[in-house]
Parts: C-alpha cells; sequence; structure tokens
C-alpha cells in the first residue's frame, strides 16, 4: 500500500469517525422528537377524556328537575308535565322515563311523539338495580349510535326508590369534537372498546379494522407509532374515557405528523453528504499534498542507498517543513557526491600505496637480480656456459615479475568491480581434464596421482576464462603443498548449484590457518613461492560469480577446496 493510500485513508478514518456518534445521536435525536410530538397529540386526547368526565359529572345539575318528580305527589304536579318541562329546557335530551323500584316504566316523554309510542322499557331483569338505589348518583350506560346518532343512556335514582331513565343526544357535542384538528389532518376519534368508531353520519373515518385498533388500545405504549390501514398509515395517541367506557384516539397520517422530522432528515443528510465530500476532497488534497513529497523524498533515498548521488528531487512538489526537508535531502546528496569524489580519491591512493608496500619487496629482489645478471654480461669476462645459465635466471626472474604484476592488476580490477564475469554453459568434464593434463609433468615428477570424477553431462554457468583459472590455482597448489598421495578433482552437479571440490592428501592446514588463507599477501609457509594472492583472487572470481570458495582441512589430512556456484544469476 502505498503512502498515498495509508495517507489517504487516514484522514478519511480521522474526519469521518465522529459522524458516527453524530448518526447515533440523530437517530435517538429522531426518537425522542417522535415521541414529543405523540405526546402532543396525547394531551389532546387527555383533554377531551377530562372533558367527557367534566360533561358527565355536570349532569348532575342538569337533571336538577329530578328533585320535582320526587316531589310531585305532595305538590300535586303530573310526572309527565315535569318531564315535558325537561325535554324543552334540555333540548339534547332525547327521552326521558320514569320507572319503579322494579325497573318497569311508569311515565315517559320524548322529543320524538312517535318515540312515546314505543314499547315501554323493562329494565326488572337488571341485577345491578338494587345496588344503584343504594348508591344514587347517575350511571351511564356508554356512548351508542341509535339510528346512526350518537346517544349516550343514563339511569339516576330517585330517593322514593325509582329511576329517572334517559336518553342524551351526543350530536352536537360529537359535532363540536369533530372539529377539532391537530395539524391539517389531524381529527379527534371516540372508539369504543371493540373497535368500533363512533362518528357522525356525514364525517370521514380511517378505513381502520376493529381487531388494529384493538390491539393498539391492548398494547402498554399510549402513542400509536405506526398504525397501518390498507391505504395510508397513521400516527398519534389514545386515552380512556371511562365514564362513558370509549376511548379517545387522536389520529393524523403519519407523513404529516412528522413531517417537521423528515424535513430536518433531509437537511441534515444534506449537511452530512456535504461534510462527507469536503472530508474526502479534503483528506484526498492534504494526503496527497503529504504523500507527493514523502514519497519523493522515499525514492530519493532509494536512489542514494545505490550511489546515485546526482538525483536531485524537485522543490516544487512540497510547502513548509516537508520543502525544507527535501532542500536538505538535496544538499546532503550533493555533500555525499564530494564525499564520495574525496573518499575514491583517498581510497585510491591509500590502495596505490599498499600495493606498492605490498609489491616492493617482492620486486626489489627480482629487479636487483636482473641488474646484477645484465652487469655481469656486460663485463665480457664469463664464459658462454655461464651466460647462458645467467640468461636462463634472467628469464625466471622476469617471468616472476610478469606474474606478480598480473595477480597485482587481477586484485586491483576486482577491488575495483570491473572483473565481471561473462558467465555461460561450460561443460566441466573437457575443462577440468585439460587443466589436470596440463598439470600432469609436474604431478609425475613428484610421484602424485592424478583423479577426476564428473557426472555425465556436468556443466556450469560461469564465465570460462575465470573459472579456469580459479581451478587452475587450486590445482597448482594442492600439488605444491603434496609430498605423495594424489590430487583429485570431483563434481557435484544438482538443479541448483554446480560444486567442483579439489582434494589432496598434503600437509594439511590448522583452524587458524585456514582463516588466514583467503587473505591478500598471505602465505601459509613462509618459505613457499609466490606472493599470497592466489587463493585471495580465486575466492573474488567465485564471489564474483554468486558463489563462493571455501576450505576443509586438518593438519596432516589433507584438504579440501571446494567451489560452489548458483546455476542462476544473484
Amino acid at each position: 500500500m502505498s503512502i498515498f493510500s495509508k495517507l489517504f485513508k487516514l484522514f478519511i478514518t480521522v474526519v469521518l469517525m465522529p459522524l458516527i456518534p453524530m448518526a447515533l445521536l440523530l437517530v435517538y435525536y429522531q426518537n425522542r422528537q417522535k415521541d414529543n410530538i405523540l405526546e402532543t397529540h396525547y394531551n389532546l386526547a387527555e383533554i377531551i377524556s377530562y372533558n367527557i368526565k367534566h360533561f358527565t359529572e355536570d349532569l348532575g345539575w342538569r337533571l336538577s328537575f329530578a328533585r320535582r318528580l320526587e316531589a310531585s305527589p305532595q305538590q300535586h304536579a303530573e310526572p309527565m308535565t315535569v318531564l315535558r318541562e325537561a325535554l324543552q329546557s334540555n333540548p339534547d335530551l332525547a327521552f326521558l322515563a320514569v320507572l319503579g323500584s322494579d325497573g318497569k316504566e311508569r311515565f315517559r316523554a320524548a322529543q320524538n311523539p312517535q318515540s312515546e309510542q314505543g314499547e315501554p322499557i323493562d329494565l326488572s331483569g337488571d341485577d345491578n338495580l338494587a345496588h344503584m338505589a343504594q348508591d344514587p348518583r347517575i350511571y351511564l350506560t356508554g356512548l351508542e349510535m341509535t339510528d346512526g346518532w350518537p346517544t349516550a343512556e343514563f339511569l339516576y335514582p330517585l330517593q322514593d326508590g325509582t329511576f329517572l331513565y334517559g336518553v342524551w343526544g351526543m350530536y352536537d357535542w360529537l359535532e363540536r369534537l369533530q372539529q377539532m384538528r391537530i395539524g391539517r389532518t389531524g381529527q379527534v376519534f371516540l372508539v369504543n372498546p371493540q373497535g368500533e368508531m363512533i362518528t357522525l353520519p356525514y364525517q370521514w373515518k380511517p378505513d381502520l379494522s376493529a381487531e388494529r385498533l384493538q390491539a393498539v388500545f391492548n398494547s402498554q405504549s399510549r402513542f400509536i407509532k405506526n398504525l397501518q390501514s390498507d391505504t395510508e398509515t397513521y400516527a398519534g395517541a389514545f386515552a380512556s374515557a371511562p365514564s362513558w367506557n370509549v376511548y379517545v384516539a387522536v389520529l393524523q397520517p403519519q407523513e404529516e405528523a412528522f413531517r417537521s422530522l423528515y424535513f430536518s432528515n433531509i437537511v441534515i443528510f444534506l449537511f452530512l453528504l456535504a461534510i462527507a465530500t469536503l472530508a474526502y476532497f479534503g483528506a484526498l488534497t492534504f494526503s496527497r499534498s503529504l504523500g507527493e513529497p514523502i514519497a519523493a523524498l522515499a525514492k530519493g533515498a532509494e536512489e542514494v542507498s545505490r550511489g546515485n548521488f546526482d538525483h536531485r528531487i524537485s522543490e516544487d512538489v512540497a510547502w513548509g517543513e516537508l520543502r525544507q526537508l527535501i532542500v536538505a535531502f538535496n544538499k546532503m546528496t550533493a555533500d555525499l557526491k564530494d564525499y564520495q569524489a574525496l573518499q575514491l580519491k583517498t581510497q585510491i591512493s591509500e590502495m596505490k600505496e599498499q600495493i606498492f608496500r605490498s609489491v616492493a619487496h617482492d620486486l626489489r629482489a627480482p629487479l636487483l637480480g636482473l641488474q646484477g645478471y645484465i652487469y655481469i654480461l656486460s663485463s665480457g669476462k664469463i664464459t658462454e656456459q655461464q651466460q647462458q645459465e645467467y640468461l636462463r635466471r634472467m628469464t625466471e626472474a622476469t617471468q616472476n615479475l610478469s606474474s606478480l604484476l598480473e595477480d597485482v592488476l587481477s586484485v586491483s580490477r576486482i577491488e575495483a568491480g570491473m572483473s565481471l564475469p561473462q558467465r555461460q554453459q561450460v561443460e566441466l568434464e573437457p575443462l577440468l581434464r585439460g587443466i589436470l593434463q596440463t598439470a600432469e609433468p609436474v604431478a609425475k615428477e613428484k610421484g602424485l596421482r592424478l583423479e577426476l570424477e564428473v557426472p555425465p553431462q556436468a556443466a556450469a554457468w560461469a564465465d570460462v576464462k575465470l573459472l579456469r583459472r580459479i581451478v587452475t590455482n587450486l590445482v597448482s597448489n594442492a600439488i605444491k603443498f603434496t609430498r605423495e598421495g594424489f590430487v583429485a578433482i570431483r563434481v557435484e552437479d544438482t538443479p541448483q548449484h554446480t560444486r567442483v571440490e579439489v582434494h589432496d592428501s598434503g600437509v594439511g592446514l590448522t583452524e587458524k590457518q585456514c582463516g588466514e588463507i583467503f587473505e591478500k599477501y598471505r602465505q601459509v609457509d613462509d618459505g613457499a613461492e609466490g606472493y599470497g594472492l592466489g587463493l585471495f583472487i580465486s575466492r573474488q572470481l567465485a564471489r564474483a560469480h554468486g558463489g563462493d570458495l571455501t576450505v576443509q582441512s586438518a593438519p596432516g589430512q589433507g584438504s579440501t577446496f571446494a567451489l560452489c556456484l548458483p546455476k542462476e544469476e544473484r
């Protein structure tokens, strides 16, 4: 994942994380607001319920004419006259009757003359009459629909043991109730315990089933949050009116009841969307303004690690402290380049001085010998046989000088990284057999046995000239330090690597000598010929191939030098 992606995700997370608790608070606020709105509906339902209770309590003084009925025999007043006068003064009284203590009708009067011709009222079968007579107060039988009109029946015990029975016409009261509104469409409805709405004939009422209304009234909540009809969803509240045995329900279409919430939801949603959009583009811009200079610095550091001190970072990609950091980075790379050049000059000077010190002694002896032989030859005081011997020695000295200079140049090329192998597939059997044939005269002179074990079709991925030089040097050293026995080359060829081992039965090496033998100008035997560069050069050439040259040895048990080369480039 890029630095830009990481920064972008970080900033988006930091900015948008506070929106999660905000959304939770919004949900909580919405629920509270819905409850507050429904609380208004409930308050209206409670007011209507109290109004019904107050209306019921006011019936007492409206029935004050009942005292005249109780006193009519003493005052020689006709009960029918009292009843008709009561109907005239109370137009909403539809019917009045006097019942005996047995519950049977004695007198009746009605606003409608046809109602006076109806069947007599008989409540003799009501077991509650005796109890009502002992507790003189108004008893309502509830609100009902009679011939399509709302009515309420009542029974009032008189002191002489009789009862006043009447029917209130609730049309006017119910009409005033229906005119009450909450919002534009919210209305008040009276519902009996069976879930049936009590409305005027012309009044609109919602298409709600009695079962759903009963379920609402039986619930634990006084709020109606989601009451569905076939065409609409309603919200509201309800309250009970025990004096009439009805429920007062205030209903309003849910869409209108929560319209203000829906509007605020839209506003809040647009606000959050704006915040999210600004957060996205802000995070995009900010992360890009940070990511680009950081990525540029990372690339610059990578180039510097590769040794490319010419790489420069544009200062225009950054701002503020990052711009100052890029300026400091560019200055650092420039200083590093100067330091590298100075260090390279110092290293070259030190390397030259080290090489000259290392080979000065070895160069001095052959040069002095050559000067002496030249002086003797130029004197003319020697015999021809002596002259031939001195020329032979001069030839050996020049060959030694040439070999020394070649080794010194090889070391210099390796340390400077100039000796790079040109690798290819090399068949090992003919190469190794040729090396042993070249070394065979010297081995026969010392009585040594030369052996070769190479698997069929064995091949190495190597530079053929460098490989021949490494193995030749190992074989020459083995013959040099082996007095009797054998020198053998064995090859192990696998899909991953090629391993060439040179074994000998020579004097062997101590553990300390095994650790020092690959150092420059290091001779195990101080009296041996050479300059101590052969094994150092061989190991460096092996490592230039991506492999290595190692040794296993013990005093008196011979030595095994192992050259391991990979089959693929590293």
